[in-house]
C-alpha cells in the first residue's frame, strides 16, 4: 500500500498523510464527544443524539451556497482555513472543562461550529482531489483515502476509550483539535498550483446554486444515488446516534470496552477498502456497488440483539459495505461530473444526503426516549433494508459499470466570451 501511495506523487502523499491524521482525530472525537455527554455530563438519550444532529445541520443551512462559492475559488486555502477553525473550536472544549464551564449546550455549540467548517472543507476536498491526481488514478487515490479512514476508525474508538479511562473523555476532543492542526500544515506543504476557476461575474450565486441542483435532478444516476443516500443516512445515523447509549446502558459496557467494540466494528471498513478494487474488476463498478449495499443491509438487523458479539458482527458488515460503496460512488462522481460544476453537484447532493443525518439523529433520540434504544435501532435497521428498493428499481441494476462520460455542462455556466473548446482548460471530466 505504501508503494502504491508513493506512485501517486508527493502532493497526494501530503494530502493523504494530513487527512489520515485528521481522520484519526475525528474517529477519537466521534467516540469521545458522546462519552463526555454520557459519562461526564449525564446527558439524556435525546441530548446525546442531538450532538450528531447539530453537527450535520449546517448542510441544510449553508450547503448549497457553500458549493457555489467553492466553485469560484481555489480549494486548498478554503481547506486550510476550515481545519484551522476546527482546531480552535475543539481545543476550546477541554479548556472549558478546566474553567468549569463545560456543559451540554457548550458541546452542542462546538459540534455546530465544527459542522459549519466541515461543510466548506468537504465540498472543497471532493473538488480538490482531481486537481492533484490524474483521472485514471482516482479510484486508487479514493481507495487509499477511504482505506486510511477505515484504519483510523479502527484505532480511533479504542484510543478514545484508553484516553477516557486514563485522562477522562474530554482528552479525546483535544486529540481531535491537534489533528486538525497537523492536517492544515500538510495541506500548506502541497506544491502543485491549483488552476484558478474560470468565473463570470454575470452569473449570480443563486443561479449557480440552481444549476447544480438541476444537474443532479435531471441525471438518472446522480438522482438515484442522492435519493438512496438520503434514505440510507436517515437509517444509519438514527442507529449510530444512540449506539453509545445502547452499549453503555443496555449492555452495561464500560468506556474502555465501548472503545474496543467500536474499533472492532470499523475493521469492516478496512476489509471493504481492501476488497473494493477487486470486486470492481471482477463484477464491474456498478455491480460491485450494489453488492456492497445488498449484502450489508440485512446484517444490520442483528446489531440490536442481546450481546456485544451481535453488535460487532453487524457493524463489521455495514461498515465494510459502506466504505466499499463510498469508494465506488466517489470515484464515479469525480470522473463523471463536469469540473466547473463539481462543487455545486457535490453540495446539491450533500444537502439531501447529509440533510437526513440530523433528522435521523433527531428521530433516534426521540424514539429512543419514547420506545427504547434497542427498539429504535431495530426500526432504523428496517429502514436501511427498505431503502434498497430505490437501488433495485434504478438503471444501476442493468449496468455492469458506472458511466464515465460526463453530461454536457449547463448553458448558464458558459462564460459570455468563451474561447474555442480546444483552448479551454479544466473543461473535461475529472
Amino acid at each position: 500500500m505504501i508503494q502504491a501511495v508513493q506512485r501517486l506523487g508527493r502532493d497526494f502523499r501530503l494530502l493523504w498523510a494530513g487527512e489520515t491524521v485528521s481522520m484519526v482525530g475525528s474517529a477519537v472525537a466521534g467516540t469521545a464527544l458522546p462519552l463526555v455527554a454520557v459519562v461526564g455530563l449525564r446527558a439524556s438519550t435525546f441530548e446525546v443524539a442531538l450532538l450528531t444532529a447539530v453537527a450535520w445541520l449546517p448542510w441544510l443551512v449553508v450547503g448549497l451556497p457553500a458549493g457555489a462559492w467553492v466553485d469560484r475559488v481555489r480549494k486548498r486555502p478554503v481547506m486550510v482555513a476550515c481545519n484551522t477553525v476546527s482546531m480552535l473550536v475543539f481545543v476550546s472544549v477541554p479548556l472549558a472543562q478546566v474553567a468549569g464551564v463545560l456543559s451540554v449546550p457548550y458541546l452542542l455549540g462546538a459540534a455546530l461550529a465544527g459542522g459549519i467548517a466541515n461543510v466548506f472543507f468537504s465540498v472543497a476536498y471532493r473538488s480538490y482531489l482531481p486537481a492533484i491526481v490524474d483521472g485514471d488514478q482516482l479510484l486508487k487515490a479514493n481507495t487509499r483515502l477511504l482505506g486510511s479512514e477505515s484504519v483510523a476508525q479502527v484505532g480511533g474508538p479504542g484510543l478514545a476509550g484508553v484516553l477516557a479511562a486514563a485522562f477522562g473523555p474530554v482528552s479525546g476532543v483535544l486529540v481531535d483539535a491537534v489533528s486538525f492542526g497537523v492536517s492544515a500544515l500538510c495541506l500548506k506543504g502541497i506544491r502543485r498550483v491549483e488552476p484558478k476557476p474560470v468565473v463570470t461575474q454575470r452569473v449570480r450565486l443563486r443561479t449557480q446554486v440552481a444549476d447544480g441542483m438541476r444537474f443532479v435532478a435531471d441525471d438518472p444516476y446522480l438522482r438515484v444515488l442522492v435519493l438512496f443516500g438520503a434514505a440510507s443516512n436517515l437509517a444509519l445515523d438514527g442507529y449510530a446516534s444512540i449506539q453509545v447509549v445502547f452499549l453503555a446502558r443496555d449492555l452495561g459496557a464500560g468506556v474502555g470496552t465501548i472503545g474496543v467494540v467500536l474499533a472492532l466494528v470499523e475493521v469492516g471498513g478496512v476489509v471493504g477498502a481492501l476488497l473494493v478494487t477487486r470486486l470492481a474488476g471482477r463484477f464491474g463498478t456498478a455491480r460491485a456497488f450494489l453488492l456492497c449495499e445488498v449484502l450489508a443491509a440485512p446484517v444490520m438487523l442483528i446489531g440490536p440483539l442481546d450481546g456485544l458479539t451481535c453488535f460487532v458482527v453487524a457493524g463489521i458488515a455495514v461498515t465494510g459495505g459502506l466504505v466499499g460503496s463510498n469508494v465506488l460512488t466517489g470515484t464515479f462522481r469525480q470522473r463523471y461530473c463536469p469540473p466547473e460544476l463539481f462543487g455545486r453537484i457535490t453540495a446539491s447532493s450533500a444537502v439531501v444526503n447529509y440533510g437526513t443525518i440530523p433528522l435521523g439523529a433527531f428521530l433516534g433520540g426521540v424514539l429512543g426516549e419514547a420506545l427504547g434504544v434497542r427498539e429504535t435501532m431495530f426500526i432504523m435497521a428496517g429502514v436501511q433494508l427498505a431503502s434498497l428498493v430505490i437501488l433495485l428499481k434504478s438503471p444501476l441494476r442493468r449496468d455492469r459499470d458506472f458511466p464515465t462520460a460526463a453530461a454536457r455542462p449547463l448553458q448558464s455556466l458558459q462564460p459570455p466570451h468563451q474561447p474555442p473548446p480546444a483552448a479551454r482548460s479544466g473543461s473535461s471530466p475529472g
